[in-house]
């Protein structure tokens, strides 16, 4: 077996894109625990905390030849296993929401916070859908599709620079229409 311990993240990262099953467990002995607790704290269930970053580290695998990592590993993965607790956690507010709805005995707030949430979620749908169009597409390739700037660039032909005005601009929009939403309610 080969060792792999001394090997750095970009060393292992350009043995993975190479299809080295070795290399892709190495970084993950390397890497698995510290985003397993990270995602523990926030989730409070050990399960959904293992799922959550064994999907992560599948996802790497099965992207493992378009992977571009602007940043250092262990910054792109805890910011990988932060937006996947969110959505986790999203998702539990949602299923909770659900459950409330439908025993109106317990009823509380949080039937009126999961439509408040629901109206946010309309609202952020309807600011982005008022970006121009190109904007549009950058802002949807970025923060739903999950690609880096480089990769964006080259998709669209364009530079980086033009994809970091064109986010630039559609966060600023974007976080406008928000605050404007959120004293209205």
């Amino acid at each position: 077996m080969k060792d792999f311990g001394g090997r750095s993240d970009e060393e292992l990262i350009l043995l993975i894109q190479q299809d080295d099953n070795l290399a892709f467990e190495a970084l993950y002995d390397r890497y698995w625990k510290k985003l397993y607790y990270q995602a523990a704290r926030k989730t409070s269930s050990l399960e959904d905390a293992q799922e959550i970053v064994q999907n992560i580290f599948a996802s790497l695998w099965l992207r493992r030849h378009q992977l571009q990592i602007e940043s250092n590993l262990a910054s792109y993965l805890a910011v990988a296993v932060k937006y996947k607790v969110f959505k986790y956690l999203a998702e539990q507010y949602k299923k909770e929401a659900y459950r409330h709805e439908a025993d109106w005995v317990d009823f509380d707030n949080s039937t009126e916070d999961w439509l408040q949430f629901e109206e946010l979620r309309v609202r952020l749908d309807q600011l982005i859908s008022e970006l121009p169009e190109k904007c549009q597409l950058i802002f949807k390739l970025s923060r739903e599709e999950g690609l880096t700037y480089k990769q964006i660039a080259e998709n669209l032909n364009i530079s980086v620079k033009t994809v970091e005005t064109q986010l630039s601009r559609a966060l600023k929009k974007i976080r406008a229409g928000i605050q404007r939403f959120l004293i209205t309610l």
